[in-house]
This record gives structure tokens, sequence and C-alpha cells, in this order.
């Protein structure tokens, strides 16, 4: 990431064909299931856009961390809502996917507004004055657009014009999508290995705290609205994986500052292997109750 040509060119359209792959597997009736599950939206909606950069908030008072910029990466990420990946995690984890793909098109729509907001405040709250520039909110507004809410209504608008279409490069745009997920992690952490070796120490366990509490919280918070198993696997996931693309992004592209992404970097790996807990757990959980059955 040591060139505008990668952050101000590359991240951007890689994150926009993330981007498209979920637009062509969504349809307007996705957006209408708030109606129909409005406990479980709006559930979903406060721990994603709410409770998530709060107990982030909370997580680095408690832990102290010494970089500032390390601190602002950890409330970007927290300030990024769950992309296509919490789709496929909720999918797998034998979840409610069509809730889970409604949580993700609605926080999408909303994080426009509300990742300029706690970005900014974030900045001001652990970076000292003439240390950092603040994000412009509108052109920020409009950037986000540009590269997520656009390629999101570009795929929706192909799946209506060409289902055949859309449900045939489904599976190849997922495919893409994950390969480019993969290589801006790895931009991420080669761009600055050094740091990242050092950084791992201190911001892993923050990541993989606000990843665990995230998750229960998602899931507790749920079975307490007395949601059913599928809606509360969903809600859990929604509420603890994050779209690390997104805030990866902010950082490099928006903020121009490639320490701040080390943290979404290292919280995506993390990430990753939570899920593989999961999908083991729920699957697992399910065989044992088709057994006993």
């Amino acid at each position: 990431m040591e060139t505008n040509y990668l952050t101000d060119i590359m991240l951007p359209l890689s994150l926009a064909v993330i981007m498209l792959g979920m637009g062509l597997s969504l349809v307007p009736y996705d957006f209408k299931r708030v109606v129909l599950y409005p406990r479980a939206a709006s559930l979903g909606i406060l721990n994603q856009i709410i409770i998530l950069p709060v107990v982030g908030l909370f997580l680095l008072w408690l832990s102290g961390l010494g970089s500032p910029e390390l601190a602002v990466g950890i409330m970007i990420l927290a300030a990024c809502p769950g992309g296509p990946t919490s789709n496929l995690i909720s999918h797998i984890s034998r979840g409610d996917t069509a809730l889970s793909i409604t949580l993700t098109a609605i926080s999408s729509l909303v994080a426009v507004v509300t990742i300029p907001l706690i970005v900014n405040l974030s900045l001001r709250f652990f970076m000292q004055h003439g240390e950092y520039i603040p994000l412009p909110v509108f052109d920020t507004i409009i950037k986000l657009t540009l590269i997520t809410l656009l390629p999101v209504c570009l795929g929706m608008i192909i799946r209506a014009k060409a289902k055949t279409f859309a449900v045939k490069m489904d599976k190849p745009v997922k495919i893409v999508s994950g390969v480019l997920l993969f290589l801006i992690i790895f931009a991420a952490i080669m761009n600055n290995s050094d740091i990242f070796l050092s950084s791992f120490a201190s911001v892993g366990p923050i990541a993989l705290s606000l990843n665990v509490v995230m998750l229960i919280i998602g899931f507790l918070s749920a079975r307490f609205l007395r949601l059913g198993r599928a809606q509360s696997i969903t809600i859990s996931i929604e509420s603890g994986i994050q779209n690390g693309t997104l805030g990866i992004t902010i950082a490099s592209t928006l903020l121009h500052n490639d320490v701040m992404a080390i943290s979404p970097a290292i919280y995506s790996l993390i990430m990753f292997m939570t899920s593989g807990f999961i999908i083991a757990y729920t699957n697992l959980g399910i065989k044992r109750l088709e057994i006993a059955a």
C-alpha cells in the first residue's frame, strides 16, 4: 500500500466488487423483511450501529492501548457493520440467511452516515489536536456511497433485469470477493509488517475480546427477546462479524493512514478463526440433535 495507485484505486475498486457481489444476492423484498421481523431486525441494527462501538470504546479504555492510531483503527472497524462475509458465515452456520442479508443491507445504508461521525469522534478522542485531519462528513458520505451502496444497487439492478445471469455469477463473484478480501488483508499486513508483528500482542487481545463479546451479546440478546435458534445465530454473527475490508479501505484510502488499517486487518484474521469455531459448533450441534431424534 505504498502507492496512491493501490490505496486510491485498487482498494476502493476491490471493495466495490465485493459489494457488487452482495447486490447480486439482494432483492427489494429483503428490505421489506424489517416489517416482518421487527424485533430481530431492530436488535441486529442496534447491536451493530450502537452497542458495537460502545463495547469497542470500553475495551480500549480497559486495555489502555498505547497507540492512538491503533485505537482509532479498532473504532473504525467497530463502525463498519457486517458485510457479505457475515451472510456466508450465517448460511454455513445454519442461521437465518434471509435475516442476515436483510441486516447487512439495512446496516450498510445506515453506516454510510454513522461511519464518518464515529470515526471523527474517535479521532478527536484518541489523538491530539493537529495530529489528524478529520473526515469531511458530506464528502465521506458521497465516497462511501460510491464504493458501497452504488455497487450494491448495480448488483440488484442486474439481478432484477437478468436473474439467470445474476444467479450464475453468484458463485464466481463470491470466489473473487474472497480472493480480494485476502489480498486486501495481506497488503495491509505486508505494508507495515514490522508494526503488524509488534502490534499483534497489544491489538490481538482487544480484537479477540471485541469479537467474542459481541458474538455473545448478539446471541444472548436474541434469546432474551425469545427469538428462534436460527435467528439468534444470525444476530450473533451479524453483531460480531464485521466488514474488515471496509475498515481497511477507510483507514488507508480516506484517512491515508496505513497504521490505522492494521487493527481491522488483525480483527479480520481473528474473525475468520472464531467463525470456524462457530461453523463447527453449530453444525455439530445440529447433527447431534438429528442423531438424538
